[in-house]
């Protein structure tokens, strides 16, 4: 299970899936990833910082919901091998 890549929040704030509302998510659970593929945002005080992938593969498992605080460190996706 050590090939799991996980990609973790780097500030705290609101984690977004998608870029508005009205957009689908930029990814979904299943879906390939490339390295540098935009997977949510992080929204501090009308700032956005998008979350890239770090490593190729599968989007696993969201940690967080759309909407959902999250902290520095956290866990927000993985990413599983290819």
């Amino acid at each position: 299970m050590s090939d799991i890549h996980e990609v973790l929040s780097p500030l705290p704030g609101t984690f977004y899936r998608s870029p508005s509302p009205e957009e689908p998510p930029f990814k979904s659970e299943g879906d390939e990833v490339a390295v540098g593929d935009v997977l949510g945002l992080v929204e501090v005080m009308k700032q956005f910082s998008y979350i890239n992938a770090e490593a190729a593969g599968r989007v696993g498992k969201f940690q967080v919901e759309n909407g959902a605080p999250v902290d520095p460190g956290q866990v927000i996706v993985t990413i599983q091998p290819a």
